[in-house]
């Protein structure tokens, strides 16, 4: 396996879900009153995509590691952290924007205040652009955000224009838009309606990131925001290569259906898109070195951990297959372009400097 690198940029590093309780000091009186009258600290409030001891959700190799021992193990220079809180499937808006802001008070006060090597994800709903907005507008001060945080199966695609106001904020603020795997569980995660088991729904979300992908690009939501950076969080990326070829092939024939395609697809994501490492979903070396080849470049891979999923075994999460020559761009320099915000950020580029200098 490659050596370790002085700095490692992890994208996907999930903490630890906070109880219901845990956030009553980050809400308002009302609110408090509210949570505490209607017992919800007593709900677990957890997304049924991760269920807390589902063998994906939790590494047995991970038991009692806690976060700062986590990045030391990986070598973890910075990990830009989430927390898939359950909150934002709640139905009634007023509820759910009020926990959501108090997740992102909690993640700031709790983890960002007590660890530097964190950076954080501004946590929204798609299904209400205004709250989303007004909470990225309260957030977008703290620079320690680098990203606003949605769910990969919403009630409306993504790329339609009910989420474009939120896109908009993004952009205003050089927050890179990422959208993880799971889902409200509103609407089934298939196309022919609702699975039984686990099993099905997680091999299920990366066909989700298929249609993303080609919502984004159909509806004209890069040329719409010329500066908005999106990253694909659990997504896979095996099933990059088909995607890009199917939308290229398609838009020859019916771009004057979409003008605002002025060019193939394929060129109008690049640079614009990036893809999580972990799930590395190719069984093995000789499998990676062939998607990478198919997909044409490895600029748009960042490396992650997803911390404490269980995406791979021992202390390594880089694959095998990799070749020596990208690990310099999956490790750090495609997390600099990913994020605006890292880039910006005075100790995150002199670290990068640093390790460009070693090697």
């Amino acid at each position: 396996m490659p050596s370790r690198r002085p700095l490692r940029i992890d994208a996907d590093f999930h903490l630890p879900q906070a109880e219901v309780g845990d956030l009553l000091p980050f809400l308002d009186e009302y609110w408090q009153m509210q949570v505490t009258d209607r017992e919800l600290p007593s709900m677990p409030f957890r997304l049924t995509s991760y269920p807390a001891n589902a063998p994906l959700t939790r590494n047995p190799d991970f038991e009692g590691l806690d976060v700062p021992a986590a990045l030391d193990r990986f070598g973890t220079g910075i990990a830009i952290a989430s927390m898939l809180h359950g909150v934002v499937a709640l139905h009634n808006p007023h509820m759910r924007a009020a926990l959501l802001s108090a997740v992102n008070d909690y993640v700031a006060a709790t983890w960002l205040d007590a660890e530097p090597r964190l950076r954080g994800s501004i946590y929204v709903s798609g299904e209400d652009p205004a709250a989303s907005v007004a909470e990225i507008e309260r957030l977008s001060g703290d620079r320690r955000f680098v990203q606003v945080l949605m769910l990969a199966m919403q009630e409306i695609h993504h790329g339609n224009r009910h989420y474009w106001p939120i896109y908009e904020a993004c952009q205003k603020h050089g927050l890179t838009l990422a959208i993880h795997a799971g889902g409200l569980y509103r609407i089934p995660p298939s196309v022919s309606g609702w699975p039984s088991y686990q099993f099905e729904d997680y091999v299920m979300q990366s066909m989700a990131f298929e249609n993303i992908l080609t919502g984004f690009l159909g509806e004209g939501v890069f040329q719409k925001f010329p500066d908005l950076h999106v990253v694909f969080l659990e997504s896979g990326f095996a099933w990059l290569p088909t995607t890009i070829w199917r939308n290229d092939k398609t838009w020859r024939g019916v771009r004057q259906e979409v003008p605002w395609l002025d060019r193939k697809p394929s060129e109008v994501m690049a640079g614009r898109v990036f893809l999580s490492l972990q799930p590395a979903d190719p069984p093995g070396a000789d499998e990676l070195r062939q998607t990478l080849k198919h997909i044409g470049s490895t600029d748009m891979l960042l490396y992650s951990t997803d911390y404490p999923h269980r995406q791979f075994t021992g202390d390594e999460p880089l694959p095998a297959g990799l070749p020596e020559e990208a690990l310099p761009g999956i490790l750090v320099a495609n997390a600099l372009r990913a994020y605006p915000r890292l880039a910006d950020d005075p100790a995150v580029r002199q670290a990068a400097e640093a390790m460009e200098e070693t090697t």
